[in-house]
């Protein structure tokens, strides 16, 4: 198997590494009714489940200068205590301060010595309930490979596949760790330097790197069009806005959570997807928070960075990034939520229409055959100058369509969690799981103490939409 990342995992970190700010991270924050596990019995059950997945023992290693891209080595002091937090919230453990929690966890970057994720316990929330937040790196996985590897944990994926058979432990009851010898920085760069060198390495790198156009160029016209049009609009700056600037490295977090039954009868009515019923509602929020600041929501406000899962059939198996994007203004200026809901609609049918997504998927892929060192070096010279194009990103991903448990406890509800970097000062997720569809949302600390308003306005939405269906369904007298 290649042990190095791809051209997308590695431009997650060089995006950390260019933001100072930034803590690439998603994660899912699990509510669980009670009684809490203890830790050891939950560290034996995660270290069973876990421990058979792609990469949770390895960590990245890279090489100075870019001379090629980071790959992954196993972690020869592999601790699974180091990956397993616990936590207790304030005697009054409402959802406010678990929000506060999930924050403040989020914030802080991975340890990039060590495998890059992190795993945390919250015990004490009321009704007899604890939580599970699990944290892993961008570069490890997109959103819908992160909830594979949160499943991972499931009492039903074990079941089903057996994955939990239980790893090789040492005499203190630990993981046992591998031998596998880390070459360190130097030994690195020498024969990496050597490698690039070498004549056979210089006519492949040459090779590669006249390529890329006629890769690009075999794609498809359509493709290549798609990718023209997804560079252009990056190029091109939003209407200013208070929701894009300079951020910090504090962030804020809350979430909603509606009914999935009330968005399936939107979609019907409107024969509109999930998506654009989750985008609609976005767009009510956010014309709400930019009104409340007074600031007019105008057609070139909001330009919105939508992933798009670009994961073939033969790829459900792969754990790393296989995202491509699309670049929507989000109709802010329309008041009537049915009018907003169609115009999130007709908008991304025409986003898809230009095969954006496939643009964006081909040269990535493309990127593959060419040498790391510039390419890194472009990405990262091109994240240092301030970005003025994407105002928010909104990612929804398809969660576990029936009840998961969690050795033996239900889980109640899931939130998702999505990063913020590169002037984005708002972040939001979406996750369906079982009969609901939550949204959990991202803000810079500082520029979003209204965060709280956005998310009330988002579940509003959904409920004005509802309502329009159901008086739109409603037989006439």
């Amino acid at each position: 198997m290649d042990d190095n990342l791809s051209f997308l995992d590695a431009g997650f970190l060089e995006t950390e590494d260019s933001d100072p700010h930034a803590s690439l991270t998603i994660g899912a924050l699990a509510i669980m009714e009670g009684p809490c596990p203890g830790q050891g019995e939950f560290r034996d059950t995660v270290a069973a489940r876990l421990a058979t997945l792609p990469h949770t023992r390895d960590r990245i290693r890279t090489v100075p200068l870019d001379f090629s891209a980071p790959s992954w080595s196993a972690d020869p002091h592999f601790d699974l205590g180091h990956h397993l937090r616990r936590v207790a919230l304030p005697e009054s453990g409402e959802q406010a301060q678990l929000f506060d929690l999930v924050a403040r966890v989020m914030a802080l970057r991975l340890d990039r010595d060590h495998p890059l994720w992190e795993c945390w316990v919250v015990e004490g929330l009321t009704s007899d309930r604890w939580a599970v937040l699990t944290k892993i790196h961008h570069c490890m996985a997109d959103g819908i490979t992160g909830t594979k590897l949160f499943e991972a944990m499931c009492d039903e994926v074990e079941a089903d596949t057996g994955i939990a058979t239980p790893p090789a432990v040492d005499a203190s009851g630990e993981l046992a760790p591998t031998l596998t010898r880390r070459p360190d920085s130097v030994e690195s760069l020498v024969r990496s330097a050597i490698d690039l060198l070498s004549p056979t390495r210089q006519l492949r790198l040459i090779s590669a790197t006249m390529s890329i156009p006629r890769r690009l160029t075999t794609a498809g016209l359509g493709v290549a069009e798609g990718l023209t049009r997804l560079l252009s609009e990056m190029l091109t700056s939003s209407t200013d806005t208070s929701l894009i600037g300079p951020i910090g490295r504090q962030r804020r977090y809350c979430g909603v959570r509606v009914r999935m039954c009330d968005v399936r009868e939107i979609c019907t009515t409107y024969r509109v997807t999930v998506n654009d019923v989750a985008l609609a509602a976005i767009t009510n929020g956010l014309r709400k928070l930019l009104s409340s600041r007074g600031e007019r929501p105008e057609p070139h406000t909001v330009r919105t960075l939508v992933p798009v899962s670009v994961r073939s059939s033969t790829e459900e198996g792969v754990i790393h990034n296989r995202i491509s994007l699309m670049l929507p203004f989000l109709p802010v200026d329309i008041e009537d939520p049915v009018e907003q809901l169609v115009a999130v609609h007709d908008r991304l049918t025409t986003h898809k229409a230009s095969k954006e997504a496939e643009g964006g998927k081909a040269f990535t892929a493309a990127a593959q055959y060419g040498p790391f060192m510039p390419m890194a070096w472009v990405v990262r010279l091109a994240t240092r100058f301030p970005q003025r194009s994407v105002v928010a990103v909104a990612t929804n991903v398809p969660g576990p369509k029936t009840t998961r448990h969690v050795m033996g406890r239900t889980i109640l509800e899931i939130f998702p969690y999505v990063p913020i970097a590169l002037r984005l000062r708002i972040g939001i997720a979406i996750l369906s799981y079982a009969d609901h569809l939550a949204f959990g949302l991202t803000g810079d600390y500082d520029t979003t103490p209204d965060l709280t308003d956005l998310s009330v306005s988002i579940e509003q939405g959904i409920l004005m939409l509802l309502a329009a269906a159901r008086a739109a369904d409603a037989p006439s007298e």
